[in-house]
């Protein structure tokens, strides 16, 4: 079973930044696709952000330019550094992994962010 624990989500005014962290207990964890998703209330589940184990990335076109995903693989752990913050980003943020040749996918218990107009 593998944990991952976010932290970073808060209240934040429109333009502002915040920064999210996602811990992972997984082993071999520099392998793993890690990404971010969001839902928003009344809304699906959306991807934000991926890295692969190769550092690799991709965003969703919404927050392209403003958002960042990078990983620590030193300290098991990814990030989302997200600027120039827009109210419609308002969601609580899932960590996600997905295990290397595997199907198996874990999913941290989310952070909220809100952004004020």
């Amino acid at each position: 079973q593998v944990q991952l624990v976010e932290s970073g989500g808060g209240l934040v005014q429109a333009g502002g930044s915040l920064r999210l962290s996602c811990a992972s207990s997984a082993n071999m964890f520099s392998i793993n696709t890690m990404g971010w998703y969001r839902q928003a209330p009344g809304k699906q589940r959306e991807l934000v952000a991926t890295i692969t184990g190769g550092g690799s990335t991709n965003y969703a076109d919404s927050v392209k330019g403003r958002f960042t995903i990078s990983r620590d693989n030193a300290k098991n752990t990814v990030y989302l550094q997200m600027s120039s913050l827009k109210p419609e980003d308002t969601a609580v943020y899932y960590c996600n992994t997905k295990i290397a040749f595997t199907t198996q996918y874990y999913w941290g218990q989310g952070t909220q962010v809100t952004v004020s107009s």
